[in-house]
């Protein structure tokens, strides 16, 4: 953007609508569309902008004219600094209506599909506290709010244990209270925090790399079970375990408590060592009577009584009779396949991570299911002729793919195969319809379902049913 837009403000702006990740929607004065910070759909407000674009702007609200009466007052004290619940001062029911536009929008305008009648958005009876992993990340420079800054006050202290502010790779915000993950988690967080500062265990700095403290993921279970994980940037054994016998002692109820030494420059762990300290190396969860094996690297829907409600409009969807087989893509830890099982004659589960893999196959035994089989293997290559001969023929595909949606190898492995019915679950409702209008010739879809599992954010997942033509 030139310099002399720079600072171009537009007055009296109406936020008419709420855009992708979490902006609202205005228009300016010469016909552009303004994609806002910090407002809600029904503000009027004037906007500075940030960005210039061809055919939109980026802005923020800099001062207000009139508030939305969709307008609450945000919970956390954090709001508006951290990015992650940027829809925490708007009422629920009004995040639940435009998470249903967003689907619905998506399907026409991406898809250009015939639609039969949305079913309305499953919202989440906990609207806090709601998710079974945070992972937090230590900063021996804290980000100061501009308040601070402006203070003129010198800050000796800037270690900081939260997250990172958006945009800022580099920047963490320190978190007092969050209210994503319940009890024991801010607990745990603040302890650990007070606990390194006070035996001056160095905080990461992540432009210098340097520094023992790297980050903190926390993992509870609908079983009751908690997780700790303290990720090391190198071996200091003395202070290691300084600070993880300081937590089992304070926090008796931990059931796994481990730590990595990740030299490398960036934090993934999925490539590193993880070492169990004390107790087991997993927690379980449960839903339906089924156990679930959850490791550090496992990935679960981080939101388990939706993930219940998730599922079960899945196998509802897929209108088991019990002698279908059943191919699951995408199929992780093999959660969905393992739900559905009970109602098919077979299910057969495919996943590119191996690890993810041996989960499944261990959940599987573990829960007596012996009519469901996994694989490992890239899903645009896995449908061979001698793939199907040895498994059989679809009668179903249920897929959950990642936010990118299906590759399209594997939407023409798909029609290829030609099953009955598909169940398109979706994080992503923009790349689930790009999918569907490539299956459009083939199939018809019958049945959508939005469900919320991220409540105060603009996150959405979608249920579609598809039934060949």
């Amino acid at each position: 953007m030139g310099r002399r837009n720079k600072n171009k403000v537009f007055e009296a702006v109406e936020v008419t609508g709420a855009g992708g990740k979490g902006k609202g929607i205005g228009n300016s004065p010469d016909g552009r569309i303004i994609f806002i910070d910090n407002v809600v759909p029904g503000d009027i407000a004037d906007i500075k902008t940030t960005k210039k674009r061809k055919s939109y702007y980026q802005g923020t609200a800099v001062n207000f004219h009139q508030y939305s009466d969709k307008r609450t007052e945000p919970v956390c004290q954090h709001f508006g600094t951290c990015g992650g619940c940027k829809w925490q001062n708007m009422e629920y029911k009004y995040q639940l209506e435009y998470k249903q536009d967003e689907v619905l929008n998506n399907l026409i305008r991406v898809g250009k599909v015939d639609l039969p009648e949305v079913t309305p958005i499953l919202g989440s009876k906990e609207i806090y506290f709601y998710r079974n992993k945070m992972e937090f990340s230590f900063s021996d420079s804290r980000w100061l709010t501009p308040e601070e800054i402006n203070s003129g006050q010198d800050f000796d202290n800037k270690n900081a244990l939260g997250f990172h502010i958006p945009g800022m790779w580099d920047k963490i915000l320190d978190i007092k209270k969050c209210h994503l993950q319940e009890d024991p988690s801010n607990a745990v967080r603040n302890f650990v925090k007070e606990f390194a500062t006070d035996n001056k265990l160095s905080f990461f700095n992540a432009r210098k790399q340097e520094g023992l403290l790297r980050t903190l993921m926390i993992r509870t279970s609908s079983t009751g079970e908690l997780m700790v994980l303290i990720q090391f940037f190198y071996e200091d054994r003395e202070k290691r375990e300084l600070l993880l016998e300081a937590v089992a002692e304070m926090f008796p109820e931990v059931t796994s408590l481990q730590y990595v030494i990740n030299e490398k420059g960036n934090d993934t762990i999925y490539d590193q060592e993880v070492i169990c300290y004390k107790g087991r190396d997993h927690i379980f969860e449960q839903m339906e009577g089924l156990q679930f094996k959850i490791n550090a690297k496992s990935f679960y829907q981080t939101n388990s009584a939706q993930a219940y409600e998730l599922y079960k409009i899945t196998r509802d969807f897929a209108n088991l009779q019990g002698d279908e087989i059943v191919y699951d893509l995408y199929t992780g830890t093999g959660t969905i396949a393992q739900f559905v099982a009970k109602k098919a004659k077979k299910v057969v589960g495919v996943e590119v991570v191996p690890e993810a893999i041996i989960d499944a196959k261990e959940n599987a035994e573990r829960n007596q299911i012996n009519n469901a089989e996994f694989f490992v293997g890239d899903m645009k290559k896995v449908f061979s002729e001698s793939f199907i001969n040895t498994h059989g023929q679809p009668d179903v595909i249920i897929t959950d793919p990642p936010r990118d949606g299906m590759h399209k190898d594997v939407v023409a492995q798909i029609i290829g195969i030609l099953p009955e019915r598909i169940v398109y679950v979706s994080c992503n409702s923009a790349t689930q319809a790009r999918d569907l209008s490539l299956l459009d010739e083939y199939y018809k879809v019958t049945k959508v379902q939005p469900v919320d599992m991220f409540p105060q954010t603009h996150h959405v997942e979608n249920v579609v049913c598809l039934e060949r033509k």
